[in-house]
């Protein structure tokens, strides 16, 4: 297939280089909505389904249930074991793909339209009937706990999840969606049927379709795929107020180099001043070895390989968060540049070259997302999640165009906070230790 899914790119490349994106809503007859873009030069599909929750939604004791059984939902469906349904998959060209994050449980597929038919009953089948065999969850189980086993020598993973625990306490944003080895170890099939009731349901499901199908075409195929699943699912988790104070937590590990993980609540996606604080972020942590992060800390210190940051927004948390990592005994000074740098910009704004630059880059590059029906499929479905209007993929560089030098300065004054600015710092750093409000 990957001769094949590249022609895809390309025929999506020069479309949308040559023309808006069209954008179909379309609503089936049992009334299960989508956005649908139509792309019938390539005989292949696209399908994105995204059910807003994720991982949590985890019942409280059951951490990690939802990441299981999403593994688990390839592993064996209907009458086929995991060997049956890989082959038949693999009979068909077709690919599945599930994965789930903090908010959303995702299941991608790309499928021929000779046997379009074929391979989303065999979608559906996994979606609707998974077996969740013994033999498969105790497989699937082990693989997990390998990988918590093995995040908890990495010393990134001991930073996200220590900066997790800080920010948002006992929501479930703070504990990996993994799980731990004890609860991992005793979640049991019953769990992960449950699991997979509160995650996907009618109420919480996004769609998006691209590629050779018709509006008329994809609204009975989303009822015959989707039409059996219950009508709701678990309540959404409550909203984080994020809270931070400038200072440093330091987590002892045996490691020659420090990562730290730094930054303070954000803004909305849909506060008005998110362009403007967006255009700002790719000047100040967003934009490689032309953001002033990289800059000052990498480029005239030699601090860092890598410095950046970005905004964060999570369905009920918002973040402006950045990452650095450096020796033990240099860590020290990059906090001290990362803040001073923060400072600066959240004072006195950046420099009309600096927004420019900026600007171009991000409208530049914008149109090569769309490089395939594949993401194209994706973005759709994350437009949806975040509530945007289907006009924003061709609406959205002139928001970005439309940002001017005192909106950076003035969102700058109001998104960075120095005085919460706050690090997690993970290794043996020199001249750090753990404080607050400094």
């Amino acid at each position: 297939m990957t001769r094949f899914l590249a022609l895809v790119a390309l025929v999506f490349s020069a479309a949308m280089a040559r023309a808006e994106v069209d954008i179909q809503q379309v609503e089936s007859p049992g009334g299960l909505k989508a956005w649908l873009v139509e792309e019938p030069q390539i005989p292949f599909l696209a399908l994105e389904i995204a059910f807003q929750g994720g991982a949590s939604l985890d019942a409280p004791g059951k951490r990690g249930a939802i990441n299981l059984m999403t593994a688990l939902l390839e592993d064996g469906s209907g009458e086929m074991d995991a060997r049956a349904f890989t082959d038949a998959r693999d009979s068909l060209a077709a690919s599945f793909d599930y994965e789930v994050s903090d908010d959303t449980l995702t299941i991608s597929a790309r499928v021929l339209s000779e046997n379009r038919d074929e391979a989303l009953a065999l979608l559906r089948q996994s979606i609707i009937e998974p077996r969740f065999d013994a033999d498969a969850i105790e497989r699937v189980r082990a693989q997990v706990i390998s990988g918590i086993r093995s995040d908890l020598r990495d010393p990134d993973a001991i930073a996200g999840a220590a900066w997790d625990k800080m920010v948002f306490g006992d929501h479930p944003y703070g504990s990996h969606l993994d799980g731990t080895v004890e609860s991992v170890a005793a979640l049991t099939r019953d769990d992960l049927i449950a699991a997979k009731a509160a995650t996907m349901a009618r109420d919480r499901v996004y769609i998006a379709a691209a590629g050779d199908i018709t509006a008329d075409e994809l609204g009975p195929l989303l009822d015959a795929l989707l039409g059996d699943l219950p009508e709701t699912g678990a309540p959404m988790p409550a909203d984080v107020a994020v809270q931070t104070e400038a200072g440093v937590t330091v987590v002892p590990f045996d490691t020659p180099q420090s990562v730290a993980i730094f930054g303070h609540a954000g803004i909305p996606r849909n506060d008005d001043d998110f362009f403007a604080a967006y255009v700002m972020n790719q000047i100040l942590g967003g934009g490689g070895f032309e953001a002033r992060l990289m800059d000052e800390v990498r480029e005239k210190r030699g601090l860092t390989y890598g410095v950046y940051s970005y905004i964060a927004n999570k369905d009920h948390a918002d973040l402006y968060v950045g990452r650095v990592a450096s020796a033990n005994n240099r860590i020290a000074e990059a906090t001290e540049v990362i803040r001073d740098v923060w400072t600066d910009v959240a004072q006195n704004g950046v420099t009309q070259d600096e927004l420019d630059r900026a600007k171009t880059y991000l409208t530049g590059g914008y149109p090569l997302r769309f490089d395939g029906n594949a993401r194209i499929a994706g973005i759709l479905v994350g437009m949806q999640l975040e509530g945007l209007d289907p006009e924003y993929v061709n609406t959205r560089n002139a928001r970005v165009e439309a940002v001017t030098l005192d909106d950076v300065k003035r969102v700058a004054a109001r998104v960075l906070k120095p005085e919460a600015l706050h690090f997690v710092v993970v290794g043996q750093p020199d001249g750090l230790e753990t404080s607050v409000g400094n």
